[in-house]
């Protein structure tokens, strides 16, 4: 892989993201891998350096997550944090036992070593967020303490000459306010990351790519006229042009006049070289939704039908190669990453669907994130009205009605949900350029 990249490696941290985005903030690329990828494809992947993350557990455990100590003689950085600290003392012959007391929260930090790479700008004393009940009681040899708390004596360490680092308190959260500049400092000054991954390259790289791959086949993709599906089907036309069908379900529960602002966008008038399909199938959603009064059951049925036209659509298409999927980085990861803590379950990630018959799946966006996406919509020239569009979920304002489904309750709804909008957007609020970053 000739593009900088540090790996990260998931010990079971909720915070494993954080970190990653961190990192992509710092314009370095950046992967979440379980623990348990094998040293010599880390190696393959000629990583920059390593960040091994947090988690629940204790490293002296039997059956707890651990690495392979060659790890840490790959000759690139390492950063522990957090249960990833204790676990670097752990395997390198220092000592790791229950903290006396626990600490949890803010919390103040003694830097002791003012040389050290990771504080470089960092003040001397400066708060952190920790979240931890065992502790490093004893350093391994060759590292010195760089930083201690007044109940931890060893809240980071390193061996410059190896280039590990740990921290056992939180960079990655904004709770730890200077947290940001030791992960760039690690990234861009211990690892000697450029920070020159921007959008213009992946954009490049992903259209060659998906050439190499797609061929001479046929694609399909679902659009839904929201971001990562209308990014997903842009990228694809750039790539494969005429190859791709777009194909847009209006199940009549959008918001107010979306599906002409939609086929606008992507239909025959539109500025994208694509077949674009668009199925009115408002009736047919209103007669299914007809008398049902339960939420989930209205969810349940309009899934399922949304699936029904859609495959009736496909094959009046006929034979096609490839389904595109708009899958981002946080349904990846938060679909379980080895012995990662499995945030959501419900994402269609890494198989195709039993009822779908294609070839493969192709998910150009699967490893960027929500304001990586937009960054991406922007670049490929995508209405910034589309790209900074409020989420919205799959079963529409459906999910907004109380008791059944009516057309002329979906009208309401549209109708007070555009005068809502138009007052956000009024009042200046409405503004999404800075939702993804919480």
């Amino acid at each position: 892989m000739s593009r900088e990249m540090i790996v990260i490696l998931d010990f079971g941290g909720q915070y494993k993201q954080l970190i990653a985005r961190r990192v992509r903030e710092c314009r370095v690329y950046c992967e979440i891998h379980p623990n348990t990828l094998p040293v010599s494809e880390i190696a393959a992947m000629n990583p920059k350096g390593i960040i091994l993350t947090g988690g629940p557990n204790s490293v002296y455990a039997e059956g707890t997550p651990t690495a392979d100590p060659a790890l840490f003689s790959l000759g690139v950085p390492v950063l522990g944090i957090c249960y990833g600290s204790q676990l670097m003392a752990h395997l390198l012959g220092g000592r790791v036992a229950t903290a006396p007391v626990s600490e949890y929260g803010h919390t103040d930090l003694m830097i002791d070593r003012a040389d050290s790479a990771i504080f470089a700008g960092v003040a001397s004393e400066t708060s952190v967020w920790m979240s931890h009940t065992d502790y490093i009681a004893e350093v391994p040899d060759g590292f010195q303490v760089t930083a201690h708390t007044a109940n931890c004596p060893v809240a980071a360490m390193e061996n410059e000459k190896r280039g590990l680092y740990a921290v056992q308190f939180h960079p990655e959260v904004m709770h730890t306010p200077e947290g940001s500049k030791m992960l760039h400092s690690f990234v861009r000054n211990v690892c000697g990351c450029a920070g020159d991954w921007k959008m213009s390259s992946f954009v490049d790289e992903q259209i060659r790519s998906l050439r190499e791959k797609v061929g001479n086949g046929r694609v399909l993709c679902a659009l839904s006229g929201g971001v990562d599906s209308s990014v997903a089907a842009v990228l694809l036309s750039r790539a494969v042009g005429k190859q791709l069908t777009c194909v847009f379900v209006d199940h009549g529960l959008l918001r107010k006049n979306e599906g002409d602002e939609v086929e606008a966008v992507f239909g025959p008038n539109g500025s994208y070289d694509l077949n674009f399909v668009r199925v009115n199938a408002q009736k047919h959603f209103y007669e299914k939704l007809s008398g049902v009064t339960d939420p989930e059951q209205k969810r349940k049925i309009i899934g399922a039908e949304f699936i029904n036209v859609f495959e009736a659509e496909a094959k009046k298409i006929g034979a096609v190669d490839y389904l595109v999927q708009g899958t981002i980085y946080p349904d990846v990861v938060e679909s379980g990453l080895g012995q990662g803590a499995v945030i959501k379950s419900h994402h269609n990630v890494g198989g195709l669907p039993d009822h779908v018959d294609f070839r493969e799946i192709i998910e150009p966006l699967r490893m960027l994130f929500k304001d990586e996406v937009r960054q991406l919509g922007l670049e490929l020239g995508i209405p910034g009205y589309l790209v900074y569009r409020q989420p919205f979920p799959g079963p529409g304002l459906g999910v907004r009605i109380v008791g059944e489904i009516t057309e002329e309750k979906v009208r309401i709804v549209q109708e007070a949900d555009k005068i809502f909008r138009d007052e956000l957007a009024r009042s200046g609020t409405a503004d999404m350029h800075d939702a993804d970053h919480q």
